[in-house]
């Protein structure tokens, strides 16, 4: 489905299609993010400690081994023996200095050159975190030097490699990564089903439901439903729920005044052609001699042409409908004179009323509505050859019918104008179908109404002088059938 936006472009509705990068989609994206952004705020502070415990687990471990080697003299210890200890401790070199007093507690045969030194005792927060993040990008074969705190006052020296630190700290950062990710995905899984399940399940339920609704409002099926939640999603949904109903009441009273107004202006109509036709007798009465008519008819036109222009004033809008038919077998012949008589077009000065119906010809009918039906088509045509003001133009109006089996054909037919191809496009139509200056439309939507309620049709085809109504009531049989 395609609606307008308000620059006029045509944009696709957003309920047709189903997106993939949806609100939960980008919940669940930005949930993982945030997490682990998160993560890798600890991450550094992690790493840092880290190193710091390993430094701080190697100075603890040199200081035993140091209290080891400084307790017997060096002859007393073997020389494989303090080999094998520096291996356990892995280092190149160990040193204490007490009383300001340096003493190498123990070394290999070959120590390589110190290329780093850390200052365990001095070292800061922050240098801590520059020096785990040098270890990390730019360690491997360097030689570290770290010096820190021995037996109270003293200070001890450890020289190592840096490799094995690295290593275990690049170790470190992996299982940390790998668990930071897991957790981040739990806690996106987690967050994302919480969102979906409090406000993105309701609030596409509640869009599509005002969505539907908004295509047939006067239908209760897409009705949002209050579900008794007491937040911000609750809230909405109560005012939602609160406007369409406001709306539908809105809606109905409208439809009601709709309908009472069609309903007026199809009473109006037939009833300003009856007194129409009222008036054209009560201008043949002013011609009576009679002194009581004489003073009676101004009065009698007077209010006639009152009622008259009382009903033009009042058609408005709306719709009702017709009481079903009560049909019987009619003369139509009879039923055209009495039109002819009502119109007042077989006395009429300039138009040529032809009456074609055969006298033996029966429809069955509700007479008060075929009346009706021939009435309104036999004035349009009338009023439509009247409009014309070219002098020679022959003005006729004809009426004929035949039977067709169960079926009576009934053609109205003038020499007037015709229709045009817009007015042929809204015949029908209530106030849109009028052919004529001043017309509402209504009369041929009551005869189309009438006629179907018959179970009949009526059509305009084109081609021949004027217009042409043509009318097929079926017999009850028929319909039946």
């Amino acid at each position: 489905m395609v609606q307008a936006d308000t620059s006029g472009a045509s944009v696709a509705s957003p309920f047709a299609t189903r997106h993939t990068f949806n609100l939960s989609f980008k919940l669940l994206v930005f949930t993982v993010l945030f997490v682990m952004f998160a993560e890798v705020l600890l991450f550094v502070p992690a790493i840092a400690n880290f190193q710091r415990n390993y430094i701080e687990t190697k100075l603890s471990v040199a200081g035993i081994v140091a209290h080891t080697l400084t307790t017997y003299p060096e002859t007393a210890l073997p020389r494989i023996i303090q080999a094998d200890l520096l291996n356990r401790l892995d280092a190149y070199a160990v040193a204490v200095r007490l009383s300001g007093m340096k003493q190498l507690v123990a070394m290999a045969d070959t120590p390589p050159t110190v290329t780093r030194s850390i200052d365990f005792d001095r070292l800061e927060a922050h240098g801590m975190v520059t020096e785990a993040i040098d270890t990390m990008l730019f360690g491997g074969d360097r030689t570290i030097r770290v010096t820190g705190t021995y037996d109270g006052g003293g200070e001890i020296e450890v020289v190592f490699a840096e490799t094995a630190l690295r290593d275990e700290l690049l170790h470190f950062a992996a299982r940390l990564l790998i668990v930071s990710f897991l957790i981040s995905a739990f806690v996106g899984v987690l967050v994302f089903f919480s969102i979906q399940y409090l406000m993105v399940i309701p609030m596409r339920r509640l869009g599509r439901a005002i969505y539907q609704w908004s295509q047939a409002p006067e239908s209760d099926e897409h009705l949002v439903r209050y579900r008794g939640r007491t937040d911000e999603i609750g809230r909405a949904e109560f005012a939602a729920a609160a406007m369409q109903q406001r709306i539908q009441e809105l809606f109905k009273q409208q439809k009601r005044l709709v309908e009472l107004g069609l309903a007026v202006s199809k009473i109006n109509h037939d009833l300003r052609n009856l007194l129409a036709s009222a008036q054209l007798i009560s201008d043949r009465l002013t011609a009576i001699p009679d002194p009581a008519v004489q003073r009676f008819a101004p009065k009698l036109v007077a209010a006639i042409d009152r009622a008259i222009n009382y009903c033009q004033s009042v058609l408005a809008y709306g719709k009702a409908q017709e009481a079903p038919p009560s049909r019987r077998l009619l003369s139509l012949s009879r039923l055209c004179t009495d039109v002819a008589e009502m119109t007042g077009i077989n006395h009429h000065t300039s138009i040529e009323w032809v009456n074609g119906v055969p006298e033996d010809l029966e429809v069955d009918a509700d007479s008060e509505q075929l009346f009706r039906v021939l009435l309104n088509l036999v004035r349009n045509a009338a009023q439509a050859l009247e409009q014309c003001k070219d002098e020679p133009l022959v003005r006729r109006v004809t009426i004929d019918a035949e039977r067709n089996g169960n079926v009576v054909r009934i053609r109205v037919s003038d020499t007037g104008p015709g229709l045009s191809e817009k007015a042929r496009e809204a015949l029908f139509k209530p106030f849109a179908g009028s052919v004529r200056t001043g017309g509402t439309g209504l009369g041929l939507a009551i005869v189309s109404e009438l006629v179907k309620a018959h179970g009949g049709s009526i059509t305009c085809p084109e081609g021949g002088p004027g217009a042409t109504f043509v009318i097929e009531i079926p017999d009850r049989q028929a319909m039946a059938a």
